[in-house]
């Protein structure tokens, strides 16, 4: 098990950037992925990255836009969010697990969540 801290969100004008970390309690070779949840709907896919780096998935919805990267001398994993707009606006998780995948129930491990709030 590792234990997951999301950082970085806040509030930003649309167009504007963030860039969200999570950094993970000790060294491990798990797949990362980012999730959002807005009120009322349910856990959606961002991007996810392998272990080395190597491999990226996004959703649709932030192609060209988010970028997913990651640090493993440092167990940390990024998002930098550019073009941001109120639609993006959710409680961000950081996830850990097996597999490079888009399904949540996927990821074993799970942050506690970073807000992210655009206005338009």
């Amino acid at each position: 098990q590792v234990q997951l801290v999301e950082s970085g969100g806040g509030l930003v004008q649309a167009g504007g950037s963030l860039r969200l970390s999570c950094a993970a309690s000790r060294r491990f070779t798990y797949a990362m992925g980012w999730f959002r949840q807005a009120p009322g709907n349910e856990r959606e896919f961002v991007a996810a990255i392998n272990w080395s780096g190597e491999r990226t998935r996004y959703a649709d919805s932030v192609k060209g836009r988010f970028t997913i990267s990651r640090d493993n001398a440092k167990n940390t994993v990024y998002l930098q969010m550019n073009g941001l707009n109120p639609e993006d606006t959710a409680l961000y998780y950081c996830g850990a697990g097996p597999l490079l995948t888009n399904t949540a129930g996927e990821y074993t491990d799970w942050g506690q969540g970073t807000q992210v709030t655009v206005s338009s």
